[in-house]
């Protein structure tokens, strides 16, 4: 089952220290550009994820292709992409070793979901990280 109370999304948040953002945008219009900087401003290392605009650069991060090229450890995906897009982002998160998917507001996939969480993986859907954090008052990560 997705993480739904108060709790289980605080203690998400709470052990985070990096996050993948498939769907990251360079214009600073687009909401996923703002959860960036927030994410960012929170303590958390943060990997950019587009193939349009691979080798670019947002808040300071260089912009991957794909999750397996980073080749670091990624405890959580954050997911802006649609719905029926988020299958393929699943199963690079598996391969990369991610801990938790996140998919933002209007982002569901239950099947997705299920085979996230048959891999181990904490999953999220229909929220945004950057909402949470303040509602929940979760604290910087060091």
């Amino acid at each position: 089952m997705p993480l739904t109370t108060d709790d289980e999304i605080r203690d998400l948040l709470s052990s985070v220290r990096t996050v993948a953002l498939v769907g990251a945008s360079d214009n600073p219009g687009r909401p996923s550009y703002g959860v960036m900087a927030s994410l960012q401003d929170h303590g958390y290392r943060v990997f950019p994820i587009n193939p349009r605009i691979t080798g670019e650069h947002i808040h300071g991060e260089y912009v991957w292709r794909e999750l397996a090229q980073i080749g670091e450890p990624i405890d959580m995906v954050d997911v802006f992409r649609r719905s029926e897009e988020v299958g393929p982002v699943v199963d690079d998160a598996i391969r990369a070793g991610a801990k938790a998917i996140w998919m933002q507001i209007g982002v569901v996939d239950d099947a997705a979901a299920a085979k996230a969480e048959a891999a181990g993986l904490k999953v999220v859907m229909d929220r945004c990280p950057k909402i949470e954090l303040v509602r929940l008052r979760v604290p910087r990560v060091a």
